[in-house]
């Protein structure tokens, strides 16, 4: 069940990515939502997803928190 939280959780990042808002606050409700190590993969797929996304890459300071 877990392991389908993270990969709704990656199908709704790249839906809201066409707005930085949006998609920082869905950064923000999946770490609260996601197991430890789930948050440390989606960190890891979320770095490849935004690498050319610049507008996005403010999002990250919620995986630091």
């Amino acid at each position: 069940m877990a392991r389908a939280m993270l990969e709704y959780t990656k199908t709704v990042l790249q839906k809201v990515s066409f707005d930085a808002r949006l998609f920082a606050k869905e950064v923000k409700k999946a770490v609260s939502r996601l197991l430890p190590d789930e948050i440390e993969e989606l960190k890891v797929w979320l770095q490849q997803f935004i690498n050319d996304k610049p507008e996005l890459h403010h999002s990250l300071l919620y995986l630091k928190a």
